[in-house]
């Protein structure tokens, strides 16, 4: 997975938007970012619930690990992209957008 197609399927999501925050693009759903990227260190972040962050952990540790300190607890995730494939990060991209998406996007999209 590189940056480029990250950034992509980041995009595909309904109402998602590129933004910028903390000086690198982040990825928004109604204003509320669900992912961020960071290009130099080829990794991107999810926002996940803690049971999502410990099960991607737990089966795909070279492709995802907490984000370190306050932010890991309360279910960001780092993913790595080199080490990660396409099928796994739009799954855990999907999760971090239904985390983040207003219910009623949700019903209009029909989740």
């Amino acid at each position: 997975m590189t940056v480029g197609e990250f950034r992509k399927l980041a995009l595909s999501f309904a109402a998602a938007e590129k933004r910028s925050h903390m000086g690198h693009p982040d990825f928004r759903v109604e204003g509320k970012i669900f992912a961020t990227l960071a290009p130099k260190t080829k990794a991107g972040v999810v926002k996940l619930t803690r049971d999502q962050q410990e099960m991607l952990c737990a089966a795909e540790p070279k492709m995802f690990r907490p984000v370190n300190g306050a932010w890991g607890l309360k279910g960001w995730t780092m993913v790595a992209l080199p080490a990660t494939d396409k099928i796994t990060a739009k799954s855990a991209l999907t999760m971090a957008w239904k985390n983040t998406a207003p219910k009623s996007l949700l019903k209009t999209v029909g989740v």
